[in-house]
């Protein structure tokens, strides 16, 4: 008899670089700080709720995009704000990334038949793996890698 293992098995990376810090299926435990979690029950709106919008929003999504542009700006003004990524790019890339994940979320056959909805997963994945190559091979991010003399 063959013995089947019951610990579930983590789906595969699409990146290679999807491990560790960077894994795309991750369980965070942290403590909540108290003036967010009050903030949270005010509103009735759960943390994990308030967590997930933020990362929607940040990544222009393709998932609950009506009526969140004001939302996704002041997100990407708030990333631009704590200078994440400013090592390897200039503001006006940061921006431009952003832009293209918009356009991509935007593509969205959100009244599509379910053929074509899998036509745009299969580009999307894609269309995300020529993105991130194209940004994380500017010449700018190569020569902050380098070591410095």
């Amino acid at each position: 008899m063959k013995k089947t293992s019951t610990k579930p098995q983590k789906p595969k990376p699409r990146f290679k670089w999807q491990t560790g810090d960077y894994a795309r299926h991750a369980a965070y435990q942290f403590i909540i700080p108290d003036q967010f979690l009050m903030l949270c029950r005010l509103t009735d709106t759960p943390p994990r709720d308030m967590i997930v919008d933020f990362m929607d929003n940040l990544a222009c999504a393709s998932w609950k995009r009506e009526g969140r542009n004001v939302a996704k700006e002041h997100l990407i003004n708030y990333f631009l704000a704590h200078g994440y990524g400013q090592q390897h790019y200039t503001q006006t890339d940061i921006r431009d990334m952003f832009k293209e994940m918009d356009a991509l979320g935007m593509l969205f056959p959100s009244h599509g038949s379910i053929k074509m909805i899998d036509h745009y997963s299969k580009w999307r994945k894609k269309q995300h793996r020529y993105w991130f190559k194209h940004w994380y091979h500017k010449p700018r991010r190569k020569l902050t890698e380098q070591p410095q003399p």
